[in-house]
């Protein structure tokens, strides 16, 4: 009998490149990613920003955990989402059977309250459904490998973590953001350093015994849990590249150095409205005669007045541009282009993606922060990473600092778990 000989593998240099079976040895290949939203950009920008650091590009599947909206849901939100959209239904069920009976005793055709089309109900919202996933993960995993799931936010956590349970040996779940109980639930958690703000003596100072239990981590960090300086993003030295070549023709002819000034919107830990607003202005025509221009953009969450405040006193300036929102979004172009950024301390996605750039970050209204904001601002200063906006800074003196590369230490670190489990990432 003649001995069976196996082929060689072929040349990796040949034109069909290496089969898996000789490249791999034991591991087994991560081809796909799911991303699991919730709705909310600055959310999914974090899980999008790691895919695409692992190598994913648009290769990913995206689902939505969403919740009802207007109304009585604005009272809601803070319940989990499943009993969240169980009272929404009994009280749209009983609103609606309410008309149908006036409608009835009028002889005339009712229709149901829709959204975009279709029944504004329970049955009318699109979500993520962890069996439909788990049922994908275990019916394609022998063709076509382990299924990388990354998910964000509060209201993704009961997801992720049933997708967790349901399909353990076909799936790696990573929860960003820190889910506040049962870490164990998820292969890898990526919260910021300031979310175990208040596990020290600072923070639980700050915090009434009776809830401590609700609102902190329960236990320190362990090796599954890995720790960033700030929000993730999709922001990085290819993509700053890219959109320096994308917006070349607008902000080429833009006079320098370029001061680009980002405006959010107060929060509860951070409290600020038209006195914060007179304070920027203020700072900025103090440091405009060292600006070759200035841009000034909002986002949805700042108020009206700091805006009409904004635009009264800066509005006719020749060095000032205030951009109304209309058209394409210039953050991309800010970010290729801006030689210094000021940014409402108020966002952490915001001076998060500034600092990626290794440029001069100058934050307002640091002060006006308490809880782990402030233990967010104070990291970035000991890193020397930003600086307090004044407005007797000479903006023509730029400085420097390593960037802020959160995003790819994470995907470094979800790598190197996949391999202790005999994974391997191929896209």
């Amino acid at each position: 009998m003649r001995p069976i000989k196996l082929p060689e593998p072929p040349s990796p240099t040949g034109h069909m490149g290496t089969p898996d079976i000789f490249e791999s040895g034991v591991h087994t290949f991560v081809r796909r990613a799911v991303v699991i939203g919730n709705g909310f950009p600055a959310s999914e920008n974090q899980s999008i920003g790691l895919v695409r650091a692992l190598g994913f590009s648009d290769k990913y599947f995206l689902y939505r955990v969403t919740r009802p909206k207007g109304g009585i849901n604005e009272w809601l939100h803070w319940l989990p989402v499943s009993l969240h959209k169980k009272i929404y239904y009994i009280v749209r069920t009983v609103r609606d059977y309410s008309h149908l009976l006036v409608k009835s005793q009028q002889k005339t055709p009712i229709r149901l309250p829709s959204e975009n089309g279709v029944s504004a109900g329970l049955l009318g919202v699109l979500e993520a459904n962890a069996t439909q996933i788990v049922n994908f993960a275990q019916e394609t995993y022998e063709k076509e490998g382990p299924l990388l799931v990354v998910a964000c936010g509060r209201d993704t956590i009961s997801t992720a973590s049933s997708i967790k349970r349901l399909a353990s040996e076909n799936v790696f779940v990573v929860q960003i953001q820190h889910p506040r109980l049962h870490l164990n639930r998820f292969d890898m958690v990526i919260a910021p350093k300031h979310d175990y703000y208040p596990l020290t003596p600072q923070g639980q100072e700050q915090v009434p015994r009776l809830i401590r239990s609700w609102i902190t981590p329960r236990d320190p960090p362990d090796s599954h849990v890995v720790l960033t300086t700030g929000a993730l993003h999709q922001i990085d030295f290819t993509s700053i590249r890219s959109a320096a070549a994308a917006w070349h023709d607008e902000f080429a002819h833009v006079r320098r150095p370029l001061l680009v000034v980002n405006i959010g919107g107060p929060t509860s830990n951070c409290r600020y409205g038209g006195d914060l607003a007179k304070q920027l202005v203020a700072s900025l025509l103090s440091v405009l005669a060292s600006c070759g221009s200035v841009r000034i953009s909002f986002t949805e969450k700042t108020p009206q007045k700091v805006i009409n405040i904004i635009e009264k006193e800066l509005g006719n300036n020749p060095k000032v541009y205030i951009w109304n929102g209309q058209g394409p979004n210039l953050q991309m172009g800010h970010l290729a282009w801006g030689d210094a950024f000021v940014v409402t301390a108020d966002s952490v996605s915001m001076i998060s993606e500034a600092c990626s750039t290794g440029k001069p970050v100058y934050i307002v209204g640091a002060e006006r922060c308490k809880w782990k904001f402030s233990e967010f601002h104070k990291s970035l200063r000991g890193l020397g990473v930003v600086r307090s906006f004044t407005g007797s800074e000479d903006i023509s003196e730029s400085w420097s600092y390593p960037p802020l590369n959160d995003t790819a230490d994470a995907a470094k670190r979800v790598r190197e778990a996949l391999a202790a489990r005999g994974w391997k990432l191929k896209i």
